[in-house]
C-alpha cells in the first residue's frame, strides 16, 4: 500500500520506564538497547515503523533526569530538543498515581508546544487494573490529553492499538524513510550500542555507566561474509578495567560472547569480535572525550 500519512512522534518520559523496550516493541525487532539500569540510552535513537498507509517515525530519547556530568547535561538536550520539532508527542509513565519531577516538566514542555498529546502508562502488567484508573485521573488533571492508553511493552499487549490510535494525528505527505528500513541508525552504532548493552547488564554500581564502546574497525571479509568488528570498551578508573576484564579475562569473555550473539542476530551474519579495554579518566565530563564517542549534537 502506498504511503499517504508521516510524521514524527518523540518517546519520553523518565529513565528505565520502558521507552527502550516499547521502541522494540513497535518495530518488531531489537533495535533499541534494553537494561534494568536507568540512563541506559544516550542517544536519539529513530525507529521507523510502517502500517497501512501510514509511515510512523518514532524517536527513543535518553530519559529526562537531574544531569550530574558533561554527558548527562548532553543527555537531557537530547531529551529537550527530540521535542521540539515532532508531530506528536507520546509520554510514557509508570502506572502511579503521582507526577514526579520529570513527568511535570515534560507535561510542561508538551502544553508549550500546543501538538497532539498521548500519555502512555506502560507496565501495566504489574499492577490491578482497578489501579489503572486513579493513575488515568491523576494525569487527566495535570493536562488534557488526546488519548490516554494503558499498555505492556514487555508484552507487546496494547501495541497495536497504540499504532492505531496514533495514525490520527499523523499528517498527510510522503514517506521519509525507506520501506525495508527499521532505524537510522548505522549498523557499526547498532553494535557498539550492543556491546554496551552488555556492560551494562554484566557490571554492578557505578562502573557501567562510567564505560563508552568505540568500534575501530568494522569490515565484511569477502571471502566467507563473516563481519569482523575490533572494539575498544573505555572506563574512567584502572581499578574498573580489572573488574570489566575479570578474573583471568572470564568477564570481558562473557560480555564479549554476549554482544557477538547479538550482532549476528542483527547483521544476519557470523560476526568475528575483538574487544580491549582502555582508562580514560572522568571521560563523562570532557566535552572533546564525549563527542569522539558519538555523542554529538543531533
Amino acid at each position: 500500500m502506498e504511503i499517504k500519512r508521516s510524521g514524527m512522534i518523540a518517546i519520553v518520559g523518565r529513565p528505565n520506564v520502558g521507552k527502550s523496550t516499547l521502541t522494540n516493541a513497535l518495530v518488531g525487532e531489537k533495535i533499541a538497547i534494553v537494561t534494568n539500569k536507568p540512563q541506559t540510552t544516550r542517544n536519539r535513537i529513530c525507529a521507523v515503523v510502517n502500517r497501512k498507509d501510514c509511515q510512523f517515525v518514532f524517536m527513543d530519547t535518553p530519559g529526562l533526569h537531574k544531569a550530574r556530568t558533561k554527558l548527562g547535561d548532553y543527555m537531557v538536550n537530547v531529551v529537550k530538543e527530540s521535542v521540539a520539532d515532532v508531530d506528536a508527542v507520546l509520554l510514557l509513565v509508570e502506572p502511579i498515581p503521582h507526577i514526579g519531577g520529570p513527568e511535570a516538566e515534560l507535561i510542561a514542555r508538551i502544553k508549550s508546544l500546543n501538538v497532539p498529546a498521548v500519555l502512555v502508562i506502560n507496565k501495566i502488567d504489574t499492577v490491578e487494573k482497578e489501579a489503572l484508573l486513579a493513575v488515568m485521573d491523576t494525569y487527566a488533571q495535570a493536562h488534557t490529553f488526546n488519548a490516554i492508553l494503558p499498555i505492556s511493552a514487555k508484552n507487546s499487549e496494547g501495541v497495536e492499538e497504540l499504532l492505531e490510535l496514533l495514525a490520527n494525528f499523523m499528517p498527510e505527505g510522503p514517506q521519509l524513510f525507506p520501506e525495508d528500513m527499521v532505524t537510522d541508525q548505522p549498523e557499526r552504532q547498532v553494535c557498539a550500542e550492543i556491546l554496551r548493552e552488555k556492560l551494562l547488564l554484566c557490571l554492578d554500581k557505578e562502573i557501567p555507566h562510567g564505560t563508552a564502546v568505540e568500534l575501530v574497525r568494522f569490515a565484511e571479509r569477502e571471502r566467507d561474509e563473516v563481519i569482523e568488528v575490533d572494539a575498544t570498551i573505555y572506563c574512567e578508573k584502572v581499578s574498573h578495567k580489572g573488574i570489566i576484564i575479570g578474573k583471568g579475562g572470564a568477564m570481558l569473555k562473557k560480555i564479549s560472547t554476549l554482544a557477538r550473539k547479538d550482532m549476528e542476530r542483527f547483521m544476519g551474519a557470523k560476526v568475528y569480535l575483538q574487544t580491549w579495554v582502555k582508562v580514560k579518566e572522568n571521560w563523562r565530563d570532557n566535552v572533546n572525550l564525549i563527542q569522539n564517542f558519538g555523542y554529538k549534537d543531533q
